[in-house]
């Protein structure tokens, strides 16, 4: 089949924003991803804060993660060196399968733009369960980079020679291979 023969497949999209300070009508990062996820013809299922404490972002992660009408989660916020960026530590252990490509792609990206400075960023990503998790740094740029330079590409069935929408229907492999 022909690159430009494959059909579009839209995905939902959870986004939630790891902040102490911001609500919805401030929140740019979480804005700026979902305003992508839409503009790209996704679905954004759902979009929430949570502050900076890990278990409450857990909470939140898990209960998306759970849900069947949500295929990937963006985080924002949360991945920095200070003692309330907890984001990395609190998702990192849910994850059934780490994707450290992302990280290496996101910090290519973001050093063409920032230089050095990408190095106080922990972003990271994994699967959990069959949903993909994504943990970007809280600035709307990386939200941007992040969105406009790896995850657009992947979340779309088109892109070649793979992307994560083709995986999909086998995510739960793992799962199922586990329990048999």
């Amino acid at each position: 089949m022909a690159e430009n023969d494959r059909q579009f497949i839209p995905v939902r999209f959870a986004v939630l924003t790891v902040s102490d300070s911001r609500a919805l009508d401030d929140d740019k990062s979480g804005r700026t991803l979902a305003e992508r996820i839409e503009k790209a013809g996704h679905h954004l299922a759902d979009r929430a804060i949570a502050p900076d404490e890990a278990e409450r972002i857990r909470e939140v992660v898990r209960a998306w993660c759970a849900d069947g009408a949500i295929d990937a989660v963006i985080t924002t916020g949360g991945t920095g060196f200070t003692g309330r960026d907890v984001t990395p530590e609190a998702l990192e252990p849910l994850f059934d399968k780490r994707m450290d490509g992302f990280s290496d792609v996101f910090h290519r990206v973001s050093f063409e733009k920032i230089g050095t400075s990408t190095i106080q960023s922990r972003a990271t990503a994994g699967l959990i369960g069959q949903t993909f998790v994504f943990v970007l740094p809280g600035s709307p740029g990386a939200c941007r980079d992040a969105w406009d330079h790896v995850l657009k590409d992947q979340f779309d069935y088109r892109h070649m020679p793979c992307n994560f929408v083709e995986i999909m229907p086998r995510l739960d492999e793992h799962l199922r291979r586990a329990k048999g």
